[in-house]
């Protein structure tokens, strides 16, 4: 027995396709390499703060000094964003992983407080930025150089090209883009119109492979057979991440208005870094940053927490995150939230020892990423990325079952942008 083949997409010839891949590749090796160069600016700004600045004063790069930096970091960021052109693009609180192109006069602004934020400690990632610059510079760019080629086009290439780097795998970009083009109203098969944002995400995240960047996988001893009670307890650990996440998107709102009260550019962020500073002294520097590498930290001393101080430092890398993003920090809440669902899931594995470690990681990741992207797909694709056992995926399949019910009604964890009546009075005030 055969399914049935959907009518062909005109616009999905094999010519078409392999006449727009070239462009789809060249796409994703610029948008890695842009990548790569924020990456590297800001990696070598931070190695430059918290290490060869503190060493040739003598100085911990603990306790004060991590205050200091970020009350800084706040200030300098509040300061391009009130003098930059674009005031350093919109806030990223209210955007999607995946926005409108923004003006190029902007991207300077931005590029700026995203480095700054990367560099201080702040608890963001690089993702909605990063995708927000190339998308802005390749949308630009391709309408000068091959005008027929739609808008829209360019931007879903430009994105999956980004997100494939992000990624260091095309597989996430096709994930996360498999519910858009379903959506959309035209016939043909999904993968011809996931061809085009494959070869761009494939040659981003193989372009991030040949300029050495880390994998995402991590060492965790492998699950092995697991059996119907590791699908209960495992339920169990998802479903209490998604909890930990809807009480997160329950309180973003308040800590939004709470510092948006403050009501100045430059203030609000500054009395963020503040804030951010004082966790960073209680947590701990494996608690600030975009969580990638401390994720890394966290798994390979795994053993030397105990449940308390993991469920403390998931709290304040919750707390961070909550600020960070209502402070006017630029940046994405995919990477910290990943290393909040790291934390999650070793506590449960601290509190039911029994559950295999790689799999309670897994579930902790998926539960947090659930709530936090609304996105089953990457939530799936991430759980088992940062484990590195593709064994644990029918587990999870189903594990996931549960947890999505519990969230499939929670809004989306980002702010509702003002609209231009409500800005207008925010002014007048």
């Amino acid at each position: 027995m055969t399914l049935a083949q959907p009518p062909r997409d005109p616009d999905a010839s094999p010519r078409r396709l392999l006449v727009l891949a070239v462009p789809a590749l060249a796409i994703g090796v610029v948008s890695a390499l842009v990548l790569w160069l924020l990456d590297e600016v800001s990696g070598g700004l931070r190695d430059l703060i918290w290490e060869a600045v503190p060493g040739a004063l003598g100085v911990d790069p603990a306790g004060w000094w991590i205050l200091l930096v970020l009350t800084v970091t706040g200030f300098a960021v509040g300061l391009a964003l009130r003098f930059f052109p674009g005031h350093g693009g919109p806030d990223s609180a209210t955007t999607e992983l995946v926005d409108a192109p923004l003006p190029l006069t902007t991207l300077p602004g931005l590029a700026v407080v995203t480095v700054l934020g990367l560099a201080g400690g702040v608890s963001l990632g690089p993702e909605n930025p990063i995708i927000a610059i190339n998308a802005s510079i390749l949308v630009a760019l391709f309408a000068r150089l091959i005008p027929k080629m739609p808008e829209a086009l360019t931007l879903m290439l430009a994105a999956s090209g980004t997100i494939g780097a992000l990624f260091g795998t095309p597989v996430a970009a096709a994930l996360i883009f498999t519910g858009i083009v379903a959506a959309l109203k035209s016939g043909g098969s999904l993968w011809d119109r996931l061809f085009l944002p494959v070869a761009a995400a494939g040659a981003g995240a193989f372009t991030m492979h040949l300029l050495g960047a880390p994998p995402l996988a991590f060492e965790l001893p492998a699950s092995g057979a697991l059996d119907a009670l590791d699908l209960v307890t495992g339920v169990l650990v998802a479903c209490g991440a998604v909890v930990v996440g809807l009480a997160a998107l329950a309180a973003f709102p308040w800590v939004y208005r709470a510092l948006h009260a403050l009501r100045h550019p430059v203030l609000i962020p500054t009395v963020g870094g503040v804030l951010l500073g004082l966790l960073g002294m209680l947590g701990g520097p494996i608690t600030m940053f975009k969580g990638l590498s401390e994720m890394g930290d966290l798994l390979t001393n795994a053993d030397d927490y105990s449940a308390a101080e993991l469920a403390a430092m998931a709290g304040i890398k919750i707390l961070a995150v909550l600020i960070a993003a209502s402070a006017l920090f630029r940046g994405g809440r995919v990477f910290p939230a990943t290393f909040i669902g790291v934390a999650l899931g070793l506590l449960g594995h601290a509190l039911i020892p029994a559950l295999p470690i790689g799999l309670a990681v897994a579930c902790g990741v998926l539960g947090i990423l659930l709530v936090v992207t609304r996105e089953g797909w990457i939530a799936l694709f991430l759980a088992v990325a940062v484990t590195g056992d593709v064994s644990l995926l029918p587990a999870l399949c189903v594990i996931m079952l549960p947890a999505w019910l519990l969230m499939t009604r929670a809004p989306e964890f980002r702010i509702e942008p003002a609209s231009e009546g409500e800005r207008s009075a925010a002014s007048a005030r």
